[in-house]
């Protein structure tokens, strides 16, 4: 028990630290609809203990605030009504101080849930907060970064913290025989619904980058009109730059003829060895395309993941985020954590320089809509042989 007391007080400081450098007035607004105020996340993170844990597991509970619970669920129609997503940053109310409080509140109650005797279902409960809590974290930086470049200062967010110039430690190829491998989640160990059923694939012989793309070959993308050539883009993603006129990463700028990319230390010159940071699965698709090679599926990026470094971006596949074989949605509320999103979504795989602490594995499957740029992703090459 003292070890997941101790990971529950360590995950919930890291929220907390994480929004430290923050004033005030960073915590509320919301630039666009996928992007959350760094207050509603500190608020349905603490939600989620005290409406699936507290709420059912410590007798006599008292919920924090009547409407706390229809303001900071997300999505769990199991639960009931909530704030529309694109008005979570009109709550100038409740105030930060406010929403403090009730982390704390809900922190005290969690401390005497665990000096009694928790039942299995309870822990596991306890478990999926945690995780949920570490995923928050990294949306927190990623939402907090979307939010701060939208202010016309560029503003420093903290100092040398600029999660963006990580460089390649090996360079090369990797060839993987081609074969029947077992791909997802095995059964010791923590993991999300989505990874679970456990099955086998055959893969044909295929080779994978040691390395990943970097801003300097991505610029000679950009050099060679590679965001005018419809030849190069899935049909869709062609449909995006041009409605959305995307000429470059997001956070890239052009200024007096120099590339420079906002970072969380600020707008700095882009570094040409550092890793390619912040493009969608189009940019993606469309740059394997220009350079005559493709991107991996996730199921060849799960089995070559033991033979090169990663954890630096959320590594774009070409695999659509469906469910496994025997994937069942958990009853209730729970179940709406991962199925009821395996529609039109991509697959990432690995873990970015935002990802929290011990919160990766060779088989998480992050996903997002093709469109996206503001996590921190990246491009792996593969080839056939």
């Amino acid at each position: 028990m003292t070890e997941i007391v101790k990971r529950f007080q360590s995950i919930r400081k890291l929220t907390e630290k994480i929004c430290a450098p923050l004033k005030v007035e960073d915590h509320v607004p919301q630039p666009t609809e996928f992007v959350s105020p760094p207050k509603w996340h500190l608020a349905h993170t603490t939600w989620f203990f005290e409406e699936f844990i507290l709420k059912k597991h410590l007798k006599g509970y008292k919920i924090f605030h009547e409407d706390f619970s229809y303001m900071f669920n997300s999505y769990y129609n199991t639960i009931g009504s909530r704030v529309l997503r694109t008005d979570r940053g009109n709550m100038t109310r409740p105030s930060l101080a406010e929403v403090l409080n009730y982390r704390a509140y809900v922190d005290e109650y969690m401390c005497e849930l665990f000096g009694g005797q928790l039942e299995q279902d309870c822990l596991g409960l306890i478990e999926i907060g945690l995780n949920h809590e570490q995923q928050h974290q990294e949306l927190l930086l990623t939402d907090l970064k979307f939010i701060l470049v939208n202010n016309a200062l560029f503003p420093v967010y903290l100092e040398n913290a600029s999660l963006v110039n990580t460089k390649n430690a090996s360079m090369g190829w990797v060839n993987v025989p081609n074969g029947v491998y077992a791909v997802g989640a095995p059964n010791e160990g923590f993991h999300y619904d989505n990874e679970y059923g456990r099955h086998k694939v055959y893969l044909s012989n295929f080779s994978i980058s040691k390395s990943l793309v970097t801003n300097g070959e991505y610029l000679e993308f950009i050099k060679d009109s590679g965001y005018s050539r419809h030849e190069l883009w899935l049909d869709e993603g062609w449909a995006w730059v041009n409605q959305n006129q995307i000429q470059s990463p997001m956070y890239w700028y052009m200024i007096e003829n120099r590339w420079m990319n906002y970072t969380l230390d600020g707008l700095k010159p882009i570094e040409n060895e550092a890793q390619l940071c912040h493009v969608s699965h189009y940019e993606a698709a469309a740059f394997a395309e220009w350079k005559g090679l493709r991107l991996p599926t996730e199921f060849e990026w799960e089995i070559a993941s033991e033979l090169f470094e990663w954890g630096n971006r959320w590594e774009h596949t070409n695999s659509a985020y469906l469910a496994y074989p025997g994937f069942k949605r958990p009853k209730g509320a729970v179940g709406e954590y991962n199925g009821k999103f395996m529609m039109n979504q991509m697959v990432l795989r690995g873990a970015s320089v935002a990802t929290s602490p011990n919160h990766s594995s060779k088989t998480y499957r992050n996903f997002f809509y093709p469109n996206m740029q503001w996590q921190f992703s990246g491009i792996r090459l593969a080839k056939d042989e």
